[in-house]
């Protein structure tokens, strides 16, 4: 009898405790921008710096009732360019592109890339994201992000690109 009581008392406490320590995942969005000038070579690379993004991780972290200390892993989950300007240019120009994180304190490393792109592209793009686990730059408040480019054809005019990055966020709730 004293056994039954006792696993009635320990299976309520289970079932009683509050589930706000497990692990969940949500998406954290920034954009940015940047502009392809029409000053470079064919077929060789070179770098487009990109102001810094001011990310929107800690109001995310908040609406999702946790905060940075509680989160376990970044990772890039998408990562979107698309040509704002001029109007009807596409990426067909673009042989390769690979985009680089870095924040103040932290290495820079390859965030997403694509590599041998069709001529038939249109607009907008989604590049291939790396595994690596952006935790040190996606908490901070701002984090930098370079563009390595080559090109297939000589631009005649200046493209303005927005990148547009989702992040999946796991992270124990507060």
């Amino acid at each position: 009898m004293k056994n039954i009581i006792l696993i009635i008392i320990i299976t309520t406490s289970i079932l009683s405790c509050k589930k706000t320590h497990d692990l969940f995942t949500f998406d954290v969005k920034d954009s940015s921008s940047f502009t392809i000038e029409a000053k470079y070579g064919v077929d060789l690379p070179f770098s487009i710096p990109t102001p810094d993004v001011t990310t929107s991780s800690e109001t995310e972290f908040k609406n999702n009732n946790t905060k940075a200390s509680l989160v376990k892993e970044i990772i890039l989950k998408k990562l979107t360019l698309t040509i704002t300007s001029p109007s009807g240019q596409t990426f067909k120009f673009l042989k390769n592109i690979t985009l680089y994180i870095s924040a103040d304190g932290e290495k820079e490393i390859e965030l997403a890339k694509k590599e041998n792109i069709d001529n038939n592209v249109g607009t907008s793009i989604d590049l291939d994201p790396t595994s690596a686990f952006l935790d040190v730059y996606v908490k901070k408040d701002k984090y930098k992000l370079r563009t390595q480019v080559t090109t297939d054809e000589v631009l005649l005019h200046d493209v303005d690109v927005k990148v547009d990055l989702t992040f999946q966020v796991t992270a124990k709730g507060a």
